[in-house]
């Protein structure tokens, strides 16, 4: 190594710091420096750090000395010269568990290291054999970690060092048990190192149990906005979305790309969307087997996939090299879960870029989701075809196939090609050759970015008020049972836009009348024109002159009777001389002080005998 390695790798066991100059590495990151403390060589971590802030490698290092203790490497095991494992690696899903598996193969090679892995989902007679040939290192998830303990294929009984990768993550899946378990059964001696995103009360309790005075560590990052990725909120019509992703993928063209998702059916139905359209893409999901997920993780690692649809829990932990834009289809429901997904990208000091899909009736939603992480996001629109179509240009015109110096076998083709079709076919079957590579962009309805949420008064929101713009008449009125609160929903929905968009509404016997303000009402007419309101009884026609004058006026209901008022008389209701004389209340007697005499004063249907409630009395035991 170099001096400037040296220097750089200053702390770190020599055999891991050859593997970190073999891999590329210039300096350490943040968090990686910290657990290299001088006095940290023995003591328990807790460690929070932002995610893509190289982790895996830190918890790494930080082990190496325990489990080495001061030589360079292990012993290779003999035929028949098995020995339990030194150090337990957990993580909460198979596919962290796996990358995690690959890191720590490279980051121990010179030491000779056998890491073996034991997650869910693979065959445990394959894990078994490798167990009973010998393992230094083991890393899996809790659960497989488990079986393997109690079927006695996993001795923890000589672990040096404990670490716990994405405990939060672990604790919110429901593997609280399986990891106090695992814990319980592992030498008190050994060291534990918990690495967690964020520290959360129950996070401290696990620690204060199982740790023996850990060292809190937390790196300046975690308290700020991850400064390698760049937000971007793209406000979007509800049934557009997926156009939407479709601009974005095609505007950015990146190289990798996740798109997040909410379900697993959203999962496969974007991934089938996308793949229809050209798109290379594979999807990750719970669904899936771990071979699936295995294939699908290696497709976007060779080149051979350039999206990837995915869940949280799914994409938990992954590493992507060179993975340069993320997209969230469906926002996320916490701010945790926003910086988990975006923190995809922007990893090691690469850059990123993050969009956010948010549709105009969850963009406070949004908005408040960026507060709570702490993330200044620009807000805009999705990329138009023309957008997209400039970038294509400047793409195929800078293509570094074009850029680079003509070989002699090359010059000698290439001569005969035009002098067999002249420069410009040539030219115009290479740009058909780019374009037939790229999916069309598509047409999407012009939507408000509407970047800044300002306290706004509920009055603006269909109160009533005329606000001098357009109005439009729905066939609904008092005859269907039409409200403001279900009326305003309908409009904003059908024809995308929002509520501050509509003015006064005027609801009368068969019809309502509502106005939509000056900036949206073209928008507004031309989708309803387009699609409709997707209701068959329910139809928005345009108003060209504003309210009319018949509509301004309450209408009678027309199965409605006169109604005749008949006055009062007096002594019209005394018992034996109204006009119920006869029937049931004739000779009826006055009660209380009413006009006529002292009747006996008005009780409660519910007195009883003594004046109180006519309860049952019940026996309750205590």
């Amino acid at each position: 190594m170099t001096d400037s390695q040296n220097a750089a790798f200053a702390g770190v066991v020599p055999p891991l710091a050859q593997a970190l100059a073999a891999r590329g590495y210039a300096t350490l990151t943040p968090v990686q420096l910290a657990v290299l403390g001088p006095n940290l060589t023995e003591a328990d971590l807790l460690v929070s750090a932002q995610t893509g802030s190289g982790k895996t490698v830190a918890f790494g290092m930080a082990i190496a000395p325990t489990l080495l203790q001061g030589s360079d490497g292990f012993e290779p095991f003999r035929p028949g010269g098995w020995a339990p494992p030194l150090a337990l690696i957990i993580a909460p899903t198979r596919e962290l568990a796996l990358q995690v598996c690959r890191e720590l193969e490279w980051l121990y090679a010179p030491t000779n290291a056998r890491v073996v892995s034991c997650v869910g989902g693979m065959d445990m007679r394959t894990e078994r054999q490798a167990l009973n040939a010998g393992a230094h290192i083991v890393v899996g998830t809790p659960g497989r970690l488990r079986d393997h303990i109690e079927r006695g294929a996993l001795d923890i009984g000589a672990l040096r060092a404990v670490v716990l990768d994405e405990a939060d993550e672990m604790l919110d899946l429901g593997f609280r048990e399986d990891l106090e378990f695992i814990l319980d059964a592992a030498p008190p001696e050994r060291r534990t190192l918990l690495f967690s995103a964020t520290v959360p009360k129950p996070i401290a309790m696990l620690a204060k149990r199982f740790q023996r005075d850990a060292v809190r560590i937390s790196t300046a990052q975690e308290k700020t906005q991850h400064v390698d990725i760049e937000y971007r909120v793209l406000a979007v019509a509800p049934n557009e979305r997926e156009n939407a992703i479709i601009n974005v993928l095609r505007f950015f063209d990146a190289k990798s790309t996740m798109v997040f998702c909410g379900t697993r059916m959203a999962v496969t139905h974007l991934a089938a969307r996308l793949g229809n359209r050209g798109f290379a893409v594979v999807a990750l999901s719970g669904e899936l087997s771990q071979t699936e997920r295995t294939h699908a993780l290696q497709a976007m690692r060779d080149g051979r996939a350039r999206v990837c649809v995915a869940t949280d829990v799914a994409a938990r932990g992954i590493d992507l090299p060179g993975l340069d834009l993320v997209v969230h289809a469906d926002p996320p429901v916490n701010a945790d879960t926003l910086l988990h997904r975006s923190g995809r990208t922007g990893r090691a000091g690469n850059k990123g870029i993050c969009v956010v899909l948010a549709p105009h009736n969850r963009k406070r939603g949004v908005q408040r989701l960026l507060q709570e992480a702490k993330i200044v996001a620009q807000w805009g629109t999705p990329p138009r075809a023309a957008d997209i179509l400039a970038a294509d240009r400047t793409r195929i015109l800078n293509d570094a196939s074009l850029l680079a110096d003509v070989t002699d076998d090359e010059r000698a083709f290439a001569t005969e090609l035009l002098a067999l079709h002249g420069a410009e076919k040539v030219a115009a079957a290479y740009l058909r050759l780019q374009q037939a590579n790229r999916p069309a962009p598509e047409e999407l309805l012009d939507i408000a970015p509407e970047p800044e949420f300002l306290p706004r008064p509920r009055r603006e929101y269909g109160s009533g008020e005329s606000r001098g713009g357009v109005w439009f008449s729905i066939s609904a009125g008092h005859k269907q049972n039409a409200e403001p609160r279900w009326l305003l929903p309908l409009i904003c929905r059908v024809g995308h836009i929002t509520r501050r968009d509509v003015g006064a509404i005027k609801i009368f016997h068969t019809e309502s009348q509502f106005e939509i303000s000056a900036e949206a009402a073209e928008r507004f007419a031309a989708q309803i024109e387009r699609e409709g309101t997707g209701e068959k009884q329910i139809t928005i026609t345009r108003l060209p002159n504003g309210p009319t004058e018949q509509a301004a006026e309450a209408r009678p209901r027309e199965d409605a009777k006169p109604y005749k008022k008949t006055p009062y008389k007096p002594g019209q209701y005394k018992g034996g001389q109204d006009k119920f004389a006869g029937g049931k209340f004739a000779g009826g007697k006055p009660r209380g002080d009413k006009e006529g005499g002292a009747g006996k004063p008005f009780k409660p249907s519910f007195a009883g005998k003594a004046g109180g409630p006519k309860f049952k009395k019940r026996d309750h035991k205590a």
